[in-house]
């Protein structure tokens, strides 16, 4: 565990404030001197004005972005929801570390850091460091160190006993929390949520249907790739968890606890600690939604900090986008989860900021403004 003093989650909630409405209506008043038509850039330019009021000023600045990725196991996997077994999670969390994994390609695309986050794999990884660890201090083959933040060892089989204890949800989000602080302390100006473990669409769906109020089957799909039967198999222990553990729904915590998992529960607290840090963070797919749902549940001030990248192929994402009142930028079917989808929403931003700062004005070019039509 990182040894700097933990943020309490009493602490963040506490701290978190609201958008800068000054400068979110500077930047508007920007991206309407541009010289193109007005909201040509749609969501676009509302990502940037919701930027600008997260960072407090309209001189909003994506410079330095990353992606953090929240590894965890879930016992759930012994009831045969998944295609492959917890040893899957490990491999991948450790393949993160070398940059070899489908998000850190996309990552190297688009100029974002890969932060691996241990929050409760099965084994013991190999390439834990520091995020402040230089080339010259990584082992052989580390190109992006694995932050230790393990609370316990997996969580355990939700059909027979709750996920983890209350306490150990608790630690888990304030993990999180501290992952975002020291971001911001690397002066990172955007971070992606992204997830590694197996079983996780089964835990994510879990807690949607409680958060949603809605029957599992309305929200629970075919994850890595289930058969008709498996899927079947996957609803029932959805259905019989949530009958047995009776997580509140009013109570974020609560859920996360009884159906959740570790890297929902350190992704819940990316979502708080985005709101104390004033950082613009990226929902993923799914998975990362449910996190945010979970956020949104324990402090929903921290709603106005969430960008959405993407919808996805899972039934329960535009769900939980509509409740959260959110837009996604780019609907393209993708479903692969890591934060790949987040990290494809950096490139767009990128080029509209671009737009945002170099377009020549309208009285630049000494041509009349254009004004909204009634």
């Amino acid at each position: 565990m990182m040894e700097e003093k933990v943020i309490s989650l009493d602490e963040c909630i506490n701290a978190i404030g609201s958008l800068d409405e000054k400068a979110m209506a500077q930047a508007k008043r920007r991206w309407d001197q541009v010289a193109k038509p007005l909201n040509s850039l749609g969501l676009l330019e509302e990502a940037l004005i919701t930027v600008a009021g997260i960072q407090g000023t309209s001189s909003v600045c994506l410079d330095q972005k990353a992606v953090a990725v929240f590894c965890g196991d879930n016992g759930i996997v012994e009831e045969g929801v998944t295609q492959t077994g917890q040893e899957v999670t490990a491999v991948v969390a450790e393949n993160f570390s070398r940059g070899d994994s489908c998000v850190c390609i996309m990552a190297e695309q688009a100029g974002a850091r890969v932060v691996p986050v241990d929050m409760g794999v099965k084994r013991l990884l190999s390439g834990y460091g520091s995020l402040e660890a230089s080339s010259s201090e990584l082992s052989s083959g580390i190109k992006y160190p694995i932050l230790n933040c393990r609370i316990m060892a997996g969580t355990r089989n939700f059909l027979k006993e709750p996920a983890m204890e209350r306490e150990q949800a608790v630690k888990a989000i304030e993990a999180g929390i501290q992952v975002m602080g020291r971001l911001k302390k690397a002066g990172v100006r955007i971070v992606a949520t992204g997830e590694m473990g197996i079983g996780n669409t089964t835990t994510s769906s879990a807690v949607s249907s409680v958060l949603l109020g809605c029957e599992p089957e309305m929200v629970t799909g075919r994850g890595a790739g289930l058969d008709s039967q498996g899927l079947k198999r996957k609803i029932q222990v959805i259905r019989q968890g949530i009958k047995v553990r009776r997580p509140d729904p009013e109570d974020g915590i609560d859920v996360l606890a009884k159906v959740g998992g570790l890297d929902l529960a350190g992704m819940t607290g990316a979502f708080l600690g985005a709101g104390l840090y004033r950082i613009p963070v990226v929902i993923d797919g799914v998975i990362s939604g449910a996190a945010a749902l979970a956020a949104a549940a324990i402090c929903p001030a921290a709603v106005s900090f969430m960008l959405a990248s993407h919808v996805s192929r899972e039934p329960a994402h535009q769900m939980i986008l509509d409740r959260l009142g959110l837009k996604p930028l780019i609907c393209a079917q993708m479903c692969l989860g890591e934060g790949t989808g987040a990290v494809a929403l950096f490139p767009l931003l990128d080029m509209a900021e671009a737009v945002y700062r170099r377009m020549s004005t309208f009285q630049e070019i000494q041509i009349e403004e254009y004004h909204p039509l009634e």
